[in-house]
């Protein structure tokens, strides 16, 4: 059987070698695909997790603290911060607005009050400590020590954080919650939410109290029709390589035909029929699936925001990869059995 598909191969080298590289860059980007979905499905909980808070307190119609256009007033945090229960307690405002750089960037806005929940930890420069200064999240194309106009104010960046982005990418800056109130309400005291370390045993009227699971759940609402899409586009990539890998069996078999049935007069078991296209189908896919790995990602390099590929993904392109072979195979192997033995002796 393995020398039977080593010569097979070797005969037929030039298309199995087109057909690899083919079913390499389809596996590779849906690797990639696979990559990106993950980094999206992320973002919720580490966004949630950046604040360090236990609950959350919103108005009563709104769905979530980042997703929310209700607005609350500030002020409410001070209320709490004297309640039952609760550690601390800092207003929110969470909005979206665009950079006028070398061209317009979208970027999610965040106002914190500096040092309290919210603050983020800094991989370069300083946290904000006062009005006109901001720390940037990945993706900003910003250094520290550039400046950028927020509104009528000009902010100065002062720190750099790592990761923060959300609603499908999108990178983020977090400036004094001042500031953003100056832009975002024109200086009116107001705020989306209130993050609150501890949990309140009351809330006024008006307000509820939503856990961190409530919040992240909020926030994949958001993105569900386009991890949606990315999971049916990636369905649709394992279709086509299964196709490509099914073809190229089909037509060595095809051009096989003799070969079996010249193994079929012989009595050669049925076995080393089936599994000379199998083993051929199966190590087409694998290799394909190895050479995928760095056009992963090689693709990955192209996009807007990072695609997170991991071990456990490689692992399952590969459990992936096996079973594309394994299905791409049985028209091949199907016209193999079906092969009349007659043919060997010029029969019809």
């Amino acid at each position: 059987m393995f020398v039977t598909t080593a010569r097979d191969l070797q005969f037929r080298w030039r298309r199995f070698l087109v057909a690899v590289l083919v079913t390499a860059l389809v596996f590779g980007i849906a690797l990639t695909f696979d990559g990106v979905n993950r980094a999206i499905k992320k973002e919720p909980g580490r966004l949630v997790d950046a604040f360090a808070a236990d609950v959350w307190v919103v108005g009563e119609g709104a769905s979530g603290p980042f997703t929310t256009s209700e607005v609350i007033p500030a002020a409410t945090a001070a209320a709490l911060n004297g309640a039952e229960g609760v550690e601390q307690a800092d207003p929110i405002v969470v909005s979206r607005t665009t950079l006028n750089l070398d061209e317009l960037e979208d970027v999610n806005l965040i106002g914190y009050v500096p040092g309290g929940l919210g603050t983020p930890d800094v991989v370069e420069g300083r946290n904000a400590e006062g009005p006109g200064e901001a720390v940037i999240g990945s993706g900003v194309p910003l250094e520290v020590g550039d400046t950028f106009e927020l509104g009528d104010k000009e902010m100065e960046v002062v720190g750099q954080a790592d990761g923060l982005r959300f609603f499908f990418g999108v990178s983020t800056i977090l400036v004094p919650l001042a500031d953003v109130q100056d832009v975002v309400f024109g200086g009116q005291p107001l705020a989306m939410a209130v993050a609150v370390l501890g949990e309140p045993e009351n809330v006024p009227q008006g307000f509820k109290v939503l856990g961190n699971e409530d919040a992240e759940t909020d926030l994949k609402r958001t993105t569900e029709s386009g991890t949606s899409t990315i999971n049916f586009v990636s369905l649709l990539l394992w279709l086509i390589t299964a196709g490509i890998i099914g073809s190229v069996i089909f037509l060595a078999a095809i051009e096989r035909i003799r070969d079996f049935a010249v193994l079929g007069a012989i009595g050669a078991p049925k076995r080393e029929i089936v599994g000379s296209l199998v083993l051929e189908a199966v190590f087409l896919s694998t290799l394909a699936a190895v050479i995928a790995i760095p056009l992963a990602f090689i693709v990955a390099l192209g996009l807007p925001f990072p695609a997170e590929i991991t071990v456990i993904a490689i692992l399952r392109l590969f459990g992936v990869a096996v079973v594309v072979g394994l299905l791409a195979s049985l028209a091949g192997v199907r016209r193999a059995l079906t092969t009349d033995p007659a043919l060997a002796f010029g029969g019809a």
